[in-house]
């Protein structure tokens, strides 16, 4: 895998080996190794969103700081 690639370019690359696993017209081997590069490009993407909804769950506070956001 690339390094660093967008959240967007990881969806279509995993997009493309689900639907070439799919298909079934792999061999075993390669079937193996594109499941595996499929579980690595899913765990990115996973850290990715959890770290987006970390961000997009903090606020600026007065002072300049990121604070978590809390509804009182």
């Amino acid at each position: 895998m690339e390094k660093t690639m967008k959240l967007e370019d990881e969806l279509k690359k995993l997009e493309i080996i689900i639907k070439e696993l799919e298909a079934g017209d792999v061999d075993l081997d390669d079937a193996i190794n594109k499941y595996t590069e499929a579980m690595k490009i899913a765990k990115s993407c996973s850290d990715k969103l959890e770290k987006a909804a970390e961000q997009v769950n903090k606020i600026l506070s007065e002072d300049g700081k990121l604070e978590d956001f809390k509804v009182e």
